[in-house]
């Protein structure tokens, strides 16, 4: 097992690292999307410029073999729980699949629970309906846009990055409403992380600040993109200059927290949610960069192979000591986040979180024992695009330890990552001992997470959430993904799928069906409409020029399934990609 020299950073560190009794620390977790750990200056790509994140990784304790998952919701659910995304029911990206179990606590109830205020801004892609939103899991003060991306299906109408709409939820409330903002996405995001530090620094705050940048489409001003046009030697402008943009408004973050004099007593963390996805050109999902950098791995975002989910961690806390720019080498990964955080913080880890992963305390207070973690799994549940759904054993999974991974994409292959850390040679015809110690190791972990690989529902009638919006992004497919994006909406596809739904109360329920969410304020397109819920069956013609399609039923509660058909004049049926429900009380 590798460490850093541990005697002088134990003796840098003081001993032990932990909170004081008077004052507890705050906290700010940074994670981008889709940026990868050769997008970084510090990590050697010769183009790319980011100089304040370059200043935070000079200053931080930095752990150089840090998994995540390969894309956006498993690690978001692993981040906010300390459990294997599989285990959480939040392993895919749509179908139904991007939300969590009601009974997972995350780490926005852990600290709301240690008298922290929870803050959250940016993107959150576990689901975007009650039960499952962020206020509905521990965060007080959220400014969020909806699903994977902004401007996809179910974000808010007509949000392109610039001057967009997001949903606003205050203090006291989980009902939140739509507002307007002005400015380029990440620099709201940021602002409104500032305005939450601002409005809570007399007391302890959680501040996650998840950025939907530089995830695609690939839209920034100008201006950020103008260094890198050009270059034969970019992949994408845009993609990086994505990037620039969050390393100036990581520093405008960092000198407020100084101006406000909270620096000191901050736990500033800087993270990434995937491999890249445009920081370099590649053959599919699984060869080494053919134009660009991707710090000599094999893989970008999607893929099991360490270029799919090997990313940044840096930690930076001056009142704890972690500072001075020092390595970990120690392989760690995103469900170690929370136990992490509540030691540092000295917040008890109670019943009801019983996290997977383990706190990285001892590390970072260079422990001299033996670290307790062997090995660790990261598997893509159903592979890319679902085309391996539903979600079987093994496919599409790594085992790693430190000097090994197993690797289960097309084949197994086993690479010896210190020798070969581009995964280039399979030596398991020379090594079959460790293929099958590391294969017994992968068992433990199927048997903890297939049980709960189980569908998780949306409320229908949840006082928190007047009216349902439904879209198709989370029709719960046997297989493949459902329309998530309007590339695939304006086709009109003909399929549909069924919403796994929980009635919370009896009642008569109101249904209005459409092809586009009611801000666009476009016609159906259909002869015939058709709704199927809770054993009932009911079916309406289409008005010329209708908008929308109302359906009224009476429903008892507990959990069942709703699916809607659109029919065309010539029989063929696809569903109501977008479909309002709401309660209107007792019948």
């Amino acid at each position: 097992m590798k460490f850093l020299i541990p005697q002088i950073f134990a003796l840098l560190l003081g001993g032990t690292l932990h909170a004081g009794e008077s004052e507890k620390p705050n906290v700010i977790l940074v994670m981008t999307d889709d940026q990868g750990y050769g997008d970084l200056s510090c990590h050697g790509n010769p183009i790319l410029k980011t100089p304040e994140l370059d200043k935070m990784h000079a200053e931080s304790v930095r752990f150089t073999d840090f998994h995540v998952s390969p894309f956006c919701t498993p690690t978001r659910a692993a981040l906010m729980t300390g459990n294997h995304p599989g285990y959480t029911g939040a392993y895919r990206t749509s179908s139904g699949r991007s939300m969590m179990h009601p009974d997972e606590k995350t780490i926005a109830h852990l600290f709301a629970e240690a008298g922290y205020a929870t803050g959250m801004a940016g993107k959150w892609h576990l689901g975007d309906n009650a039960p499952h939103r962020p206020q509905d899991r521990g965060f007080d003060d959220v400014v969020w846009h909806r699903c994977g991306g902004i401007g996809q299906a179910s974000d808010y109408w007509g949000n392109d990055y610039f001057d967009d709409t997001y949903e606003r939820v205050t203090p006291g409330s989980r009902v939140g409403k739509f507002e307007a903002f002005e400015g380029y996405c990440t620099d709201v995001f940021f602002r409104e992380g500032i305005r939450f530090i601002e409005e809570n620094r007399e007391d302890p705050f959680f501040l996650y600040l998840a950025l939907n940048a530089p995830h695609g489409p690939y839209r920034v001003p100008p201006e950020w993109a103008k260094p890198y046009q050009g270059n034969k030697d970019v992949a994408n402008a845009n993609f990086y200059g994505m990037i620039a943009n969050i390393d100036h408004n990581m520093g405008l973050l960092r000198r407020r927290l100084e101006e406000l004099g909270l620096a000191e007593n901050t736990v500033l963390i800087f993270m990434t949610d995937n491999g890249t996805s445009a920081g370099a050109k590649f053959q599919g999902l699984d060869s080494e960069a053919l134009l660009g950098y991707n710090a000599g791995m094999r893989g970008k975002k999607s893929s099991v192979y360490d270029g799919g989910h090997r990313v940044p961690f840096f930690i930076h806390w001056p009142g704890g000591g972690l500072t001075g720019g020092k390595d970990i080498d120690t392989m760690a990964a995103h469900i170690d986040i929370l136990p992490t955080l509540a030691e540092l913080c000295q917040i008890p880890v109670g019943p009801g979180y019983e996290p997977d992963g383990i706190s990285l305390k001892p590390l970072l207070e260079g422990s001299t024992d033996e670290w307790p973690r062997e090995h660790h799994v990261v598997q893509y549940h159903g592979g890319a695009y679902g085309k391996a759904l539903p979600p079987g054993p093994l496919a599409y999974s790594t085992v790693m330890t430190e000097r090994w991974r197993l690797v289960n994409s097309d084949g197994q292959a086993l690479f010896d990552i210190e020798a070969d850390p581009a995964q280039r040679e399979d030596v398991s015809a020379r090594h079959p001992k460790v293929v099958k110690r590391l294969r017994g190791l992968y068992d433990p972990f199927w048997e903890k997470v297939s049980p709960r690989l189980s569908p998780v529902r949306i409320d229908l009638g949840n006082p928190d959430e007047p009216k349902t919006q439904l879209c198709s992004q989370d029709w719960h497919m046997e297989t493949g993904n459902p329309p998530w994006n309007f590339g695939s909406i304006r086709k009109l596809p003909r399929v549909t799928g069924p919403w796994l739904v929980n009635v919370k109360r009896p009642g008569r329920y109101r249904f209005t069906l459409r092809q586009w969410p009611a801000e666009a304020g476009k016609p159906v397109i259909a002869e015939r409409a058709r709704i199927e819920i809770a054993g009932q069956e009911s079916e309406s013609a289409v008005k010329s020029g209708s908008k929308g399609v109302e359906f009224e039923l009476v429903l008892e509660a507990g959990p069942t399934s709703l699916v809607t058909y659109l029919y065309d004049a010539e029989g063929k049926a696809g569903g109501a990609y977008f479909t309002d429900v709401e309660w209107l009380g007792n019948p």
